[in-house]
């Protein structure tokens, strides 16, 4: 294969939340679909929750003054609860090609993600998916900082240059490539099958 290890993002790759509880509040708060991970999402209140500095509880609430203008703040506290509780699940069929590539290469996770992602992990029963996992808020850099790409390259001890990475973020991806990583910009399992080289799974 043209690489030698690969670099995997989790969410919207590998996790998926099902946001339709919230939806459903947004509709009835008179808001449209989306905008309280809008809010969210937004870097002063999202990378503090990334790089472990602040407590979930911390974001919701950070969440919850970000709709001040929006909604009354009982609304929005449920906004933001909704939001941090959605439930989420993994895709069978990118774990099953992961799983496959690993007999090969080591798989490394690379993620913008929470102190919570080792319990998230045994939910999802991904515990032994990769052989590595580096998450924001254990490293205390986030993507696309180079630096946390570097990280899963050591943790991996392959090259930069030899590494793939896969994430659905075009700018996590772009960094990859900026420091010499073979990127795949994800948007659906093909993308990945075809990369990986991979003619079945399972």
């Amino acid at each position: 294969m043209p690489f030698d290890a690969v670099l995997c993002d989790l969410d919207n790759v590998i996790r998926f939340y099902d946001l339709t509880e919230l939806a459903a509040l947004e509709r009835g708060a008179g808001l449209a679909e989306g905008t309280t991970a809008e809010v969210a999402y937004t870097p002063e209140i999202d990378l503090p929750f990334l790089l472990g500095a602040i407590t979930k509880q911390q974001w919701v609430e950070a969440i919850v003054e970000g709709l001040a203008d929006r909604v009354p703040k009982a609304r929005a506290h449920e906004l933001a609860t909704a939001l941090a509780q959605a439930p989420f699940r993994a895709d069978e069929v990118v774990v099953a090609m992961l799983r496959q590539v690993r007999t090969r290469v080591p798989l490394v996770l690379v993620t913008n993600a929470t102190v919570e992602l080792e319990d998230d992990l045994v939910s999802l029963g991904l515990t032994d998916l990769a052989d590595h996992v580096v998450s924001s808020a254990r490293v205390g850099v986030a993507k696309p900082d180079g630096k946390i790409y570097e990280i899963a390259a050591q943790r991996a001890e392959v090259a930069v240059d030899r590494c793939l990475f896969v994430d659905d973020r075009l700018e996590n991806v772009e960094a990859a490539v900026a420091l010499g990583m073979s990127g795949l910009h994800y948007r659906e399992p093909a993308d990945l099958r075809e990369r990986l080289g991979l003619t079945s799974v399972g």
